[in-house]
């Protein structure tokens, strides 16, 4: 697709009634805090203005990406030639529970923030969201990437998921479409953007337990999660850990760990994770994932791969 911006194209844009920025920084917007500007943002706060979105940059031609919390991101520098969308959606619809209740379902926007969410749930006694404590994102990442930590994943609490289909088309498909498995699903498989399913609500069945018991495995969870992972702008986990062994531990082994190129450095804490240092560039970043694929394919014959996302060139 074209990511040439009409005078029509961004009239059609506002009638969203959501307002869109020129050229906005996209470090702003990822955990990572690096990436160059968009061509042109814009948040959609609703299921139906990231519909419209969506609609309208396939309508005009317009390349586009969904940018959910920012995690599991490496913008590059030249930042993205399109329309870049914020998925701010962030309904969610709590049931009742009474004293029969074992599980119960629950209805979240694809914008609503994991982290958040498994607080949120904790405090009414809603069990199953507990190993996302720290783990940054939106529901709509973590349906696409099946994302997880410490045993546990979205698959396991996920029972559907309504999608915006290529041709334009709003469907409900149950789990077992998504043909998850390890930081996977057929979405994450996808071409591209213009021509991909794009997440917009997820129904999640969770356990009811008391309030206390799923706040303290909540909160063991994150202290886990704090004494094993670096502090500061992280991208997440760089690398899927490969059958039966963990990517840190790869890195580590070939004497990367700590390992710094400009601002970017391969955590002294984790090896499976990077770091910006304050003002690292994409171009660094991509230094440090080259030559740890590289090291480890020559010690171990082993392939690494990324676990986050390359935008643009």
């Amino acid at each position: 697709m074209s990511s040439k911006m009409t005078p029509q194209f961004l009239a059609a844009l506002t009638q969203i009634g959501q307002p869109y920025q020129l050229h906005e920084p996209l470090a702003q917007h990822t955990t990572f805090r690096l990436g160059g500007p968009a061509q042109i943002w814009l948040a959609a706060q609703s299921v139906t203005a990231l519909v419209q979105a969506v609609q309208l940059a396939r309508e005009y031609a317009v390349s586009f990406f969904i940018l959910g919390g920012g995690a599991n991101l490496l913008i590059s520098d030249n930042g993205f030639a399109g329309l870049v969308i914020q998925n701010r959606t962030s309904r969610v619809q709590f049931p009742e529970i009474n004293a029969a209740s074992s599980s119960v379902t629950l209805t979240v926007d694809s914008g609503v923030i994991l982290p958040n969410l498994a607080r949120r749930c904790a405090k009414r006694g809603l069990a199953g969201l507990e190993w996302a404590a720290g783990v940054p994102g939106t529901i709509g990442g973590a349906v696409v990437n099946n994302a997880g930590a410490y045993g546990s994943d979205i698959a396991h609490d996920l029972l559907r998921a309504e999608l915006l289909s290529p041709t334009g088309e709003r469907v409900w498909q149950a789990a077992d479409w998504f043909e998850y498995r390890y930081r996977w699903s057929r979405l994450k498989g996808q071409a591209s953007h213009e021509t991909a399913w794009v997440v917009l609500q997820a129904e999640l069945q969770l356990a009811v337990a008391p309030v206390a018991e799923v706040e303290q495995r909540l909160a063991d969870f994150n202290t886990r999660r704090k004494a094993s992972q670096p502090p500061g702008a992280t991208i997440g986990s760089m690398f899927k850990n490969p059958p039966g062994d963990y990517a840190g531990r790869l890195i580590e082994a070939v004497g990367l760990k700590g390992y710094r190129y400009g601002q970017a450095q391969i955590s002294p804490i984790h090896a499976n994770f990077f770091q910006n240092l304050g003002r690292a560039t994409a171009t660094e970043v991509y230094h440090l994932i080259t030559t740890a694929q590289q090291a480890v394919a020559q010690k171990f014959n082993i392939q690494l791969e990324l676990e986050v996302e390359v935008i643009g060139e």
